[in-house]
């Protein structure tokens, strides 16, 4: 599988992520997404012609969306991260993945105008974003009273996937992760999976602060 990829990118880290998680080797491509705009080339427009990265090829198969690339890893390697066992987990997995667009949408788009000067308004994007994270915050608080740590089992999914890379980003568009110690508790687990690999921005686990454990009746 060959993967179009800029290594700043929360979405492309999605499915090098899921890739490594799962043990399927990609064949890296780099694009010069910035300043170079290579991805609005003819090459890799006639590939996608919305003009957006990653692109994971597969023979003649062509993905364009990261949930869509997640899911195909996950069943061609590890179908255990589909979260299909029962229809409740299956359910929640897709609730998170359309979850994830939000995330995309304010947290991704607050951290592009920071850094990359994109158009936007900042304080909107950074209240949407702080808005989902409230939420990610209740839902995972609601999985730790039943005694699981991640969003839609007591296994991680493409689901926790599709979610993390966003969220642990978030400082870089000036949204703080100190109020959600869930999330926190949650973003350890992710980093403590065997085969996670990082990005910039996103470190190992033996280089964050210690965090306090939570009682299942805290919130």
């Amino acid at each position: 599988m060959k993967l179009y990829d800029y290594v700043l990118s929360p979405s492309c880290y999605k499915a090098r992520l899921m890739a490594a998680l799962t043990g399927v080797k990609l064949d890296i491509r780099p694009v010069d997404f910035h300043p170079g705009a290579e991805h609005r080339g003819p090459e890799l427009m006639a590939l996608n012609p919305a003009g957006s990265i990653p692109i994971l090829e597969d023979g003649d198969l062509i993905l364009t969306e990261s949930s869509a690339m997640l899911v195909y890893l996950a069943a061609k390697a590890a179908p255990q991260w589909l979260g299909n066992d029962t229809a409740l987990q299956a359910a929640r997995v897709q609730q998170w993945l359309s979850f994830s667009h939000r995330l995309t949408g304010s947290l991704g788009a607050a951290r592009l105008h920071e850094m990359l000067l994109r158009p936007g308004d900042i304080a909107t994007l950074q209240w949407q974003g702080m808005a989902a994270l409230r939420e990610l915050e209740a839902g995972l608080v609601e999985q730790h009273i039943r005694g699981q740590r991640f969003l839609a089992s007591d296994r991680p999914t493409i689901a926790d996937v599709a979610c993390f890379p966003y969220v642990a980003l978030a400082p870089d568009g000036g949204v703080s992760l100190d109020p959600y110690p869930s999330i926190r508790l949650w973003s350890r687990a992710i980093r403590s999976l065997e085969g996670f690999i990082e990005m910039p921005g996103i470190h190992r686990l033996h280089e964050l602060k210690p965090e306090p454990v939570l009682d299942a009746g805290e919130a």
